[in-house]
C-alpha cells in the first residue's frame, strides 16, 4: 500500500533510500467504510491522511444547519484540516469517506520528527503545500470571477473524475450553489 505514496514522494523529490524507508515505517495504514468520519467538528485533528484509493470531503455544517464542503480529496493527496491539525486546536470541520477508501496516515509528532531528519521529505510537504495554497487561491478567484456557468465548466474542465464520483449536492455545495442550480447548469453542458 506504501508503492502509491513512494511513486508520489518520488515525483517531486529525490530522498535516499533510507530516507524514504524511515518515512514509510512510521505511516500508518487505515481502511474507511463509505460515510465514516475520520474527523468530527469539535475533535482534534491528529494525523494527515494521504488518500491510496477513495474519496472524502471536508466540510462543515454553517450556523442556519446548512453543509459547506470546502474541499474533496482523491487518491495521491494528502488531506488534513490544516489549523487543527497544526496548532492542536479543535477542528471546526469535518472530513467524511464518500466511498470506500484506504489512507496512510501520520501523526503531527512524527511528521515534525522526519521533517527535522530529512530534508527532501521536508522539501516534498512543502511543495504539496504549496500546491495546495495555489489551488485554494485559484478557487476563491474563481468563485469571485466566474459566473455560476462558468465556475462549473471550469471545474469540469480540470476535474472531470470529480464530477463522475462526488454526489451532485455536495458538488453544489463546494461551488456555492444550490443542488438546483447545478442541475440546470449540468443540464445545459450536456444537452
Amino acid at each position: 500500500m506504501t508503492a502509491s505514496l513512494k511513486k508520489h514522494i518520488l515525483r517531486f523529490v529525490s530522498p535516499s533510500k533510507k530516507e524514504i524507508e524511515d518515512f514509510l515505517n512510521i505511516i500508518e495504514l487505515e481502511n474507511i467504510p463509505a460515510k465514516h468520519y475520520i474527523l468530527k467538528e469539535g475533535h482534534y485533528c491528529n494525523y494527515n491522511h494521504f488518500i491510496v484509493k477513495g474519496c472524502f470531503r471536508s466540510f462543515f455544517i454553517n450556523k442556519k444547519g446548512v453543509e459547506k464542503t470546502i474541499n474533496f480529496g482523491i487518491e495521491d493527496w494528502w488531506l488534513t484540516d490544516f489549523d487543527s491539525f497544526m496548532n492542536q486546536t479543535q477542528t471546526q470541520l469535518n472530513i467524511q469517506a464518500t466511498e470506500d477508501a484506504t489512507v496512510l496516515k501520520i501523526s503531527k509528532t512524527k511528521l515534525d520528527t522526519i521533517l527535522q531528519d530529512s530534508l527532501e521529505i521536508n522539501k516534498y510537504f512543502r511543495i504539496i503545500l504549496e500546491r495546495v495554497r495555489i489551488a485554494d487561491q485559484r478557487r476563491i478567484q474563481y468563485m469571485f470571477n466566474l459566473s455560476g456557468e462558468e465556475l462549473y465548466n471550469t471545474f469540469y474542465e480540470y476535474n472531470p473524475e470529480f464530477v463522475q464520483r462526488i454526489p451532485q449536492y455536495m458538488l453544489a455545495s463546494y461551488l456555492g450553489f444550490t443542488p438546483e442550480f447545478l442541475s440546470k447548469i449540468r443540464a445545459k453542458k450536456h444537452s
